[in-house]
């Protein structure tokens, strides 16, 4: 009985590690057509408190200002401009696929020339364009700005980055992407990270749960799905009965090393051959310690000087050979590298020399 149920709670355990590995189709692929739009456009925000562009140093603020005043019938050109409570920004926006016409999108504003701040500012009517030149939303609004600056005589405190802000749905949608999703009869399915498979275990799930060959596998990273005709529904149904089923993605062995920042980040596949590592350190230290020598008393001839001291040593700590087993999972190359006691960039040394001899089964990428 005992045994049994010992027996039963080990499956449970393994069945529940399993469910955990496993992912729905909707985090591991990207639907065709499915994708946002970047939009850009120029513009001005007024009504800063004396932080704005300087109108002298800035020719393209100057012309905005002119050619703005000029549309409402205000003829300033002649005028010598000198204010500082106008900013030229750069406003920009992602357009969500579907988004119809009365969307409100969210915008950030960032300052093109030497404003110091954008607190404050009222961002003014402003197009944003598409990459093929059309116009799709139009920003206005009170621009929020998290950071600040502060400035005296002789300091200046900075927190955050004030000559960027955002505009909480400051965009209206004007045009919309035209795109017949329910009635194609197949798309694509991009896999996020490519894998052969990955790729054949959700074209799998797919094809059992909707019958015969719907999915197909094209690449690494394409699944192509099509329409069963014997589905009642049209393709929007099609990919809500499927995006919810799990599979348990599959992914090669890497180590990703950020030498910047000392970080390394091994995936559970990582696997190493026996191999023996000893890793020592030499340290070298020079100190300075100069005496002033002063000469006797009541010396005609004689000057105060000083006279350099200066103390080297070397230390070279003793280095012990590690050795660790040939086809070990992860936790035990962590466990036989934390063993030596060296820091991350150490690591990194040892474990691109590790690499170098053949003995680490996985890719070394290094940011």
């Amino acid at each position: 009985m005992l045994k049994s149920l010992f027996i039963a709670l080990i499956a449970l355990a393994a069945a529940t590690n399993a469910a955990l590995a496993e992912s729905r189709i909707k985090d591991l692929t990207n639907v065709e057509g499915v994708r946002e739009n970047m939009l850009i456009g120029y513009g001005l925000v007024v009504g800063l408190d004396g932080s704005g562009d300087r109108i002298r140093n800035t020719p393209f603020t100057r012309e905005s200002l002119i050619s703005m005043l000029e549309r409402m019938g205000v003829n300033i050109r002649s005028e010598a401009l000198d204010t500082d409570n106008i900013a030229a920004v750069m406003v920009t926006a992602n357009l969500p696929a579907f988004a119809t016409q009365g969307t409100h999108l969210d915008i950030s504003v960032s300052a093109m020339g030497d404003a110091e701040s954008l607190r404050g500012g009222v961002l003014l009517v402003t197009p944003l364009y598409g990459a093929d030149g059309e116009v799709y939303a139009v920003a206005q609004g009170s621009v929020a700005v998290s950071g600040f600056a502060a400035r005296g005589d002789a300091a200046t405190v900075t927190r955050g980055v004030p000559t960027n802000g955002r505009i909480a749905n400051g965009a209206v949608v004007e045009r919309e992407i035209s795109f017949d999703f329910a009635n194609r009869q197949s798309i694509k399915l991009a896999l996020r990270n490519p894998d052969f498979t990955t790729a054949q275990r959700i074209a799998a799930a797919i094809n059992a749960r909707l019958g015969g060959r719907a999915a197909t596998v094209a690449d690494p990273g394409t699944v192509r799905l099509a329409r069963p005709a014997s589905f009642d529904g049209d393709m929007v149904a099609v990919l809500s009965a499927i995006e919810g089923l799990r599979v348990e993605p599959d992914k090669a062995a890497k180590v990703i090393i950020d030498e910047a920042s000392g970080v390394i980040v091994m995936g559970s596949d990582v696997r190493v051959s026996t191999v023996a590592i000893a890793q020592g350190s030499l340290t070298v230290s020079i100190s300075e310690t100069p005496q002033v020598s002063q000469p006797s008393p009541f010396s005609e001839t004689g000057r105060t000087v000083v006279v350099p001291r200066t103390t080297a040593g070397v230390d070279e700590a003793p280095a012990q050979l590690t050795i660790v087993d040939g086809g070990v999972r992860l936790s035990n190359l962590v466990d036989g590298l934390n063993a030596l006691g060296v820091p991350p960039r150490d690591m990194i040394a040892i474990l691109q020399a590790i690499k170098a001899a053949g003995a680490l089964q996985a890719d070394i990428e290094v940011l």
